[in-house]
C-alpha cells in the first residue's frame, strides 16, 4: 500500500494529534486528544479522541483500540467503523479525569469495540 505525498507510512506522535477522525460515511466524530502507547512493546494501544462539549468544554474523550481506526488519505484523517450514537455507550472519561489504562480497563475498553485483549 502507497500512501500519497508522503516519504514513509510512519507518522510523528505530535502529526497525529489533532487529526479528525471520521465514521464510513465521512462524518466527523471528533478528533485525535492524545495516544496511549504500551511501555513494553512501544507500539500504540489507543487513540484517545475528543468529542461533544464545546469549544473544549464538557468534552469527552473516548480511547479508541489502535487497530480500529484507517488512515484515508482522501479525508486527511481516520476513519473507524462507529456512529455518534454507538459512542453514546463506549468508555469514555473526562478531558481533566486522569484515566489509569489498567488490564480491566483495557480489556473493556477492547471488548466494547470487538477487538481481542492482548
Amino acid at each position: 500500500m502507497t500512501i500519497p505525498n508522503t516519504i514513509s507510512s510512519v507518522i510523528s506522535s505530535d502529526r497525529v494529534q489533532g487529526t479528525n477522525v471520521y465514521n464510513p460515511d465521512g462524518e466527523k466524530l471528533g478528533s485525535i486528544e492524545n495516544l496511549q502507547i504500551d511501555k513494553l512493546s512501544g507500539k500504540v494501544k489507543y487513540a484517545v479522541m475528543e468529542f461533544g462539549g464545546f469549544l473544549g468544554m464538557g468534552t469527552d474523550v473516548y480511547p479508541l483500540p489502535w487497530e480500529t481506526l484507517k488512515y484515508d488519505p482522501n479525508l486527511g484523517g481516520y476513519v473507524v467503523g462507529l456512529t455518534k450514537d454507538q459512542l453514546d455507550g463506549a468508555p469514555r472519561y473526562g478531558r481533566s479525569e486522569a484515566q489509569d489504562y489498567d488490564e480491566a480497563y483495557g480489556r473493556r475498553v477492547n471488548e466494547y469495540y470487538g477487538v481481542p485483549w492482548i
